[in-house]
């Protein structure tokens, strides 16, 4: 178990030390963000375009 941890540690000193990996996980995190916010808002949308085409039919 101690080994593992070790790889880790190390693992994770070599990531911070390389800039481009570091940029690497910004833009992943960057983009994990942005399509969380996109499926929030197609949710909210399709929610909304359903009940108005519901009640479209409803009334025809």
């Amino acid at each position: 178990m101690k080994r593992l941890y070790d790889r880790t540690v190390l693992f994770g000193y070599a990531i911070a030390g390389d800039s481009r990996a570091v940029t690497a996980i910004e833009y992943s995190l960057i983009a994990a963000l942005i399509a969380l916010v996109i499926i929030a808002g197609v949710t909210s949308v399709g929610t909304s375009v359903s009940s108005k085409f519901i009640a479209i039919g409803t009334a025809i």
